[in-house]
């Protein structure tokens, strides 16, 4: 007998999801009619002027991309363009990294930082033969929770952030790495922690590793802000050459969104580290193996990588004069974010608001962890047009010099109806 339902999809079955936070945040904002409204949600650099900022060295690269005549449509290979995923992994594990030099590291281009974690996740899922449980910091990316979840991998937390201190729970961190099962995954946020801003020390990170190395954990690295977060490329990627020197076998999933605004191109890689103890010839032929794997899944994905994006980043990190404008490009973006750090922290501390505001400047990158409550963070959206995460998270980038005043005295107000 035929069904009598009108679809093979009932509400039962697919029920309505709820909308994305952020996207839904974001959508209030640009429906807000009030001159005053502040957008502290959007994880995206703006200006002095709140406009989006295409980098100068962009716009160079894409000058020299268009009079190219040689440029074409045509498919990259699976892997992506090599020019661009070599380097990238230069980038990150420094030029002269051993793991480079003995073939140790596989490089497949990505749909940005998503795509990797979501290669990472998936290769994990169909390979990994460790504890299949991934450990998250509380709090993560919310992303990354919906990602692994899709694949089939199991999720755990491990302690991140104080809401004493509003710094590092590294006591807590280790100790739960520590309980963990032996070769558990570990998603670590290589620098400027989403959402938190809190980082941590190097001290700290070598803690981290030598807990790890001890548990046979494996390092799963998510590095969206290299450059972006200090302004020293060296800098930021200072954890995961660290691991890499420790001899650990690792993944990496980095984007080129923010530190080349190339948000909507959708550029990034994905990077396979084989552990330094295999020696060079095995580790050599791990990487081999890892790359026929990766092809697979990456083919039944999406095929071939987007070309234009990577072309602009290749373009740049092939040649010295734009590196090293990007390097200052890097230096303007990650300055103007430190500026307003010291403005909203000073601002707050002149009006004497209640409590320590010490961890606005000690928080590092796109984002910061004010402390404020869910009550406050609404407060503010309904009374002052300013619009946040409920958790209290604001993008610095969203502060300028004509409304961080503004924002800090607001803070002023529900800090204090708080008491």
């Amino acid at each position: 007998m035929a069904s009598t339902s009108i679809t093979s999809f009932p509400a039962d079955a697919v029920p309505q999801a709820p909308e994305d936070p952020l996207f839904g945040l974001s959508r209030a904002y640009k429906a807000d009619t009030s001159p005053d409204k502040v957008d502290l949600g959007i994880g995206a650099y703006r200006d002095d002027n709140a406009k989006p900022w295409v980098l100068p060295v962009v716009k160079k690269a894409d000058e020299i991309l268009r009079n190219d005549p040689e440029a074409n449509h045509e498919y990259l290979p699976i892997a992506g363009l090599q020019a661009f995923t070599s380097r990238a992994a230069e980038l990150l594990l420094g030029k002269s990294a051993p793991a480079i030099a003995e073939k140790r590291t596989v490089s497949v281009q990505s749909i940005s930082g998503t795509g990797a974690v979501h290669l990472g996740a998936l290769f994990l899922a169909k390979f990994y033969k460790g504890s299949r449980t991934v450990y998250l910091s509380n709090p993560t990316w919310a992303n990354h929770h919906q990602i692994f979840s899709n694949v089939g991998l199991p999720i755990a937390t491990y302690p991140y952030f104080s809401k004493e201190t509003r710094g590092l729970d590294v006591d807590g961190l280790k100790a739960t790495l520590e309980k963990a099962d032996e070769g558990s995954i570990i998603v670590l946020h290589a620098c400027a922690h989403n959402p938190t801003g809190v980082d941590p020390t190097p001290e700290q990170w070598r803690e981290i590793a030598s807990v790890m190395k001890a548990k046979k954990h494996f390092p799963f690295f998510d590095t969206a802000y290299q450059g972006f977060a200090s302004g020293d490329l060296d800098r930021d990627a200072g954890a995961i050459r660290h691991f890499a020197e420790e001899g650990f076998e690792l993944v990496i999933a980095q984007s080129f969104a923010k530190n080349f605004g190339l948000y909507g191109q959708r550029a990034g890689c994905f990077h396979y580290v084989a552990p330094s103890g295999a020696g060079a010839a095995e580790g050599a032929n791990i990487a081999t193996r890892v790359s026929s794997q990766l092809s697979i899944l990456q083919r039944s994905e999406i095929s071939n990588p987007p070309i234009y994006g990577a072309r602009i980043a290749s373009i740049v990190l092939n040649d010295d004069a734009l590196f090293a404008e990007w390097q200052e490009n890097l230096r303007t973006m990650s300055g103007r974010i430190i500026d307003m750090r010291k403005k909203l922290r000073a601002k707050l501390e002149e009006l004497q608001t209640p409590g320590g505001w010490n961890h606005i400047t000690d928080q590092i990158g796109m984002f910061s962890f004010t402390g404020l409550s869910e009550p406050q963070v609404l407060k503010l959206r309904t009374d002052y047009h300013i619009y946040m995460t409920k958790n209290g998270r604001i993008s610095m980038a969203g502060l300028n010099s004509r409304n961080v005043e503004y924002v800090a005295a607001a803070f002023d107000k529900v800090v204090r109806e708080a008491q």
